[in-house]
C-alpha cells in the first residue's frame, strides 16, 4: 500500500479561504508557513492581546463556525510581499498587509462594512508576532500543527451522509490518498515521514459547525458533526501533527508510517 500526497492547503488568514501549494517547506515545532498567520478578532472587550501568548483560543476570532458570511470571499496571498487580497466573486474588494499597521487598517475597514451588524463587534485583523516558541499560528490547539486528511475517510462519510462532501470543509493541510477509510485514527501517537519531514501525530480532529457551511454558497446544508456522531460515534475527521524534523513536502510525495 502506498500512501501519497494528494493536495496541499494553507489558510494564510483563519477562517478564510484557503489556497493550495504545489510545494511547501516544514520547520520543526511549527505550522505550515504562513497557515493560519494572520486571524479576524471579535471586536470588544478590547479585542485580543497577543502580548506574550504563542497561541490564542479560537473563540475570540471570527471563523466559519460564527459567521458563515465570510465563505463568500476569496482570498490571494503573495508570500513575499506577505500582501493579503480579499476577493468577492472572483474580484478584488480589499488588499493590504496585515503585518502593517495600514495594510490592517484597510482590510479592517473592508470586514468592518463586510460583517456590519454582526454582535460580535467590529473585526479586527491580528498578525502572529514572533516569540520564543516561535511565530504565532492561529492554530486550533497548541503547539502549532499540521492537519493531515484521508481522502478515503471522506468518501465514507459521503457514503453515510448520503451527500456529497467538499473535502474542503475540514480545512487541512494534507489530503491523503492511497489508505483504507479512518485508518489514520490508529497513528495516535505514531511518527511518519512526508517528503523530507518527519512529523508525529498527536490526536485526532473533533469537528465544529465550520463543517456545515457550503463553500460555494456560504449556506449552511450539511450538519457534518452530527452526521458524524450518528454514523460513527464521534466528531472526528482527521488528524493533527507536530513537525518533528521539517524539510520540503510535495504533491506527490509518499507518506511511510515509522
Amino acid at each position: 500500500m502506498t500512501i501519497t500526497l494528494a493536495q496541499i492547503h494553507r489558510f494564510p488568514v483563519k477562517g478564510l479561504a484557503g489556497e493550495r501549494l504545489a510545494a511547501t517547506t516544514l520547520t520543526a515545532g511549527q505550522a505550515l508557513p504562513f497557515d493560519r498567520r494572520y486571524a479576524l478578532a471579535m471586536g470588544g472587550g478590547g479585542g485580543v492581546d497577543l502580548s506574550g501568548q504563542s497561541w490564542i483560543l479560537y473563540r475570540q476570532l471570527y471563523a466559519l463556525s460564527s459567521e458563515e458570511r465570510l465563505a463568500q470571499l476569496g482570498l490571494e496571498f503573495d508570500e513575499a510581499s506577505e500582501t493579503v487580497v480579499i476577493t468577492r466573486a472572483g474580484k478584488p474588494v480589499a488588499r493590504g498587509k496585515p503585518g502593517e499597521a495600514l495594510g490592517r487598517s484597510l482590510l479592517d475597514q473592508f470586514f468592518a462594512a463586510f460583517l456590519k451588524g454582526s454582535p460580535r463587534g467590529a473585526p479586527r485583523m491580528v498578525a502572529g508576532q514572533a516569540t520564543a516558541a516561535g511565530t504565532i499560528a492561529f492554530t486550533d490547539s497548541d503547539p502549532p500543527n499540521v492537519s493531515l486528511l484521508n481522502l478515503a475517510s471522506v468518501a465514507d462519510l459521503e457514503r453515510v451522509a448520503r451527500a456529497p462532501v467538499d473535502p474542503r470543509r475540514f480545512r487541512a493541510n494534507f489530503w491523503l490518498e492511497g489508505l483504507p477509510a479512518w485508518a489514520e485514527m490508529d497513528w495516535i501517537g505514531r511518527e511518519l515521514t512526508l517528503g523530507g519531514a518527519r512529523l508525529k501525530v498527536t490526536e485526532p480532529i473533533e469537528r465544529c459547525s465550520a463543517t456545515a457551511v457550503n463553500l460555494e454558497t456560504a449556506e449552511r446544508d450539511l450538519n457534518i458533526p452530527r452526521i458524524l456522531q450518528a454514523g460513527y460515534g464521534h466528531l472526528c475527521q482527521g488528524v493533527y501533527a507536530t513537525v518533528v524534523e521539517g524539510g520540503r513536502v510535495a504533491e506527490g510525495d509518499e507518506l511511510k508510517l515509522v
